[in-house]
């Protein structure tokens, strides 16, 4: 099992703030070779159905402009899919969507939406794509990915990371059985949504992780120090935290 723990950058909200008042600043794509420069492993971008951050544009001046590999984050429609044959990007997540939510707020419902993914799965798989379901840390869910051929799930970690300190042990012991589970079932297991500094580290501890996406809270945190410093700190509260469990 390998033991580095690999850490993608969402650039999304560097979207958001170009897209405040439109035109090109702050560039998304800038961000992204910034953060494949100070050491991120992976980028990842969610191309929403009402393009509310990231454009088609971006995409494909990340598909041209990055050499790390890209995760697009993608809702399962047929415009989504078809973006995403004609691209290639190195790894597709699949993602719910509602277009009156701020961010996600929750997982995919793969176990009970099954007919619906195969296709995509399917399809994806099938150019060389490698597909990811971002799905609650719940043991049927990961049971679902996998029948469908899911070679990879990111579970969602937002319960515990905005839990307070009494519920945080019991959120962070569902993400612990899910890690578990997803390594039983012979699923690589990401993470994300909502990490930060003070949460990252048991999460990161977690051995059979192999992934975590992180992009709100990086680049809120680059407005005042940079997107190397926050990087680095992050980089480091994941490596220490992965060395100790290991130790």
């Amino acid at each position: 099992m390998d033991n580095f723990l690999r850490l993608g950058v969402n650039i999304d909200h560097v979207a958001t703030i170009r897209n405040a008042r439109g035109g090109d600043h702050p560039n998304p794509v800038r961000a992204a070779k910034m953060a494949e420069k100070f050491g991120a492993d992976v980028i990842t971008a969610h191309l929403r159905e009402d393009r509310r951050h990231i454009s088609d544009l971006d995409i494909e001046r990340l598909i041209e402009g990055i050499n790390v590999p890209l995760n697009l984050e993608m809702a399962a429609t047929d415009e989504m899919l078809d973006i995403a044959l004609r691209h290639k990007p190195h790894a597709a997540c699949i993602v719910p969507e509602k277009r009156e939510e701020q961010t996600t707020e929750g997982g995919l419902d793969v176990a009970g939406g099954g007919n619906h993914l195969k296709p995509y799965v399917d399809r994806l798989s099938d150019s060389g794509i490698r597909v990811s379901m971002f799905i609650e840390p719940d043991l049927a869910q990961l049971d679902a990915a996998q029948k469908l051929g899911a070679p990879v799930v990111e579970l969602h970690v937002g319960a515990y990371c905005d839990s307070r300190q009494v519920t945080r042990t019991r959120e962070l012991e569902k993400i612990e059985k899910a890690v578990l589970h997803a390594y039983d079932l012979g699923l690589e297991c990401h993470a994300g949504h909502g990490l930060t500094y003070d949460t990252v580290g048991p999460v990161a501890a977690m051995g059979t992780i192999a992934e975590l996406n992180i992009g709100h809270f990086l680049i809120g945190e680059a407005i005042f120090g940079g997107l190397e410093s926050a990087m680095m700190r992050m980089r480091a509260a994941m490596d220490n935290a992965r060395s100790k469990a290991s130790a």
